[in-house]
């Protein structure tokens, strides 16, 4: 749990990709910057990485980790009476969004870090089927060199979306986002912009 020294009375939950965990550079980064905003923060493991310390999730039990981002949000109202928003990297981006699609007013919007868009090598396999149930502003950051989805494949997605949408994209950055650890600036004014 990140508490900021001036808070602006709004919440982040972060969490992680299927390969990590809460410790992950590019969430601490995020987490600190976000904290520096004014923003509470938490970042946590998704119940797959409680139960297990190594290994990918299971697809069936992914249940499991979208119960774990609700839990997670309902964890920071008690933190704060202002906005709630959720994201993360990756496969933890997905199931926040998906998450945010099964439950209308879960969250205020989202932060997707490398949204999954299809399996590398297999675009007509798109993640998408949820998108037209989401309400809520969506920031995407992204690279360029992303085998998870194209910036144009990701730009067709996003028109799935029936609230506001931006990018973010992240030049020569592949899915771990590596290269983005300098743009938290970045990723608070599109933010700000987006969700006022």
């Amino acid at each position: 749990m990140h508490r900021p020294e001036r808070p602006n009375g709004d919440a982040f939950a972060l969490t992680h990709g299927a390969g990590s965990n809460l410790r992950a550079p590019l969430l601490v980064h995020m987490a600190e910057a976000l904290e520096e905003a004014g923003y509470v923060v938490l970042r946590y493991d998704l119940p797959f990485r409680v139960q297990r310390p190594k290994g990918p999730p299971f697809p069936a039990q992914a249940v499991r980790d979208r119960e774990g981002v609700v839990k997670a949000i309902e964890a920071l109202r008690q933190e704060t009476k202002g906005r709630v928003f959720a994201g993360g990297h990756s496969y933890g981006g997905r199931q926040s969004a998906m998450a945010a699609a099964e439950r209308a007013g879960m969250a205020g919007a989202l932060l997707l870090f490398s949204y999954p868009l299809h399996p590398p090598g297999k675009p007509a396999q798109k993640r998408t089927a949820f998108f037209g149930d989401l309400r809520i502003p969506v920031l995407f950051v992204h690279g360029t060199s992303d085998p998870f989805g194209s910036l144009e494949e990701l730009r067709e997605a996003m028109a799935l979306i029936p609230a506001p949408t931006d990018l973010l994209a992240v030049e020569g950055a592949g899915h771990d986002l590596k290269r983005a650890a300098g743009l938290s600036a970045d990723v608070l004014a599109r933010l700000h912009a987006l969700v006022g």
